[in-house]
């Protein structure tokens, strides 16, 4: 990192993504380390042996995890005129690429959660639960949508 913060407290950081990551998304420590270090770095493209150095990877674990986040178009792959490095980057729609895929995929399993309603249970109790989740579903839509442009389809 050239200008900016402590690189000490830029890896401190970079290690609390990590444990959110992991924690809250089931990602390695690593890739969140990697993930965490492509927000923060400079120059914005790293080599695999720059972000290895930087977060402590092995060569194993660096590759699993830029292939991971590479394949989920989290991060991207940078070729230099001349220059056989392969560059990583993280993609100027990262974010809302990865908040996207988790809007449709609650909006999946909402209809997933219907479904199950409608096979007819006799016992409300194990009904109330599949309810309980196609409530919470609609309450972040109605939370994430401008009241003026809701529209509701349950």
């Amino acid at each position: 990192m050239r200008d900016g913060p402590d690189l000490t407290k830029v890896l401190d950081w970079v290690e609390r993504v990590a444990a959110f990551a992991s924690g809250e998304w089931g990602l390695t420590p690593v890739t969140g380390r990697v993930l965490a270090w492509l927000m923060a770095c400079a120059p914005p493209e790293q080599s695999a042996a720059e972000i290895a150095g930087a977060v402590g990877a092995s060569r194993a674990s660096l590759t699993t995890s830029l292939r991971l986040l590479t394949s989920a178009r989290i991060v991207g792959r940078v070729r230099r005129p001349g220059d056989r490095t392969v560059y990583y980057r993280l993609e100027d729609d990262a974010w809302s690429t990865i908040i996207e895929r988790q809007l449709t995929a609650f909006t999946v399993f909402d209809r997933l959660a219907a479904e199950g309603l409608r096979l007819g249970w006799a016992d409300d109790e194990q009904a109330a639960r599949i309810r309980s989740a196609r409530d919470s579903i609609a309450a972040l839509h109605r939370r994430l949508d401008p009241p003026a442009q809701r529209v509701d389809n349950q």
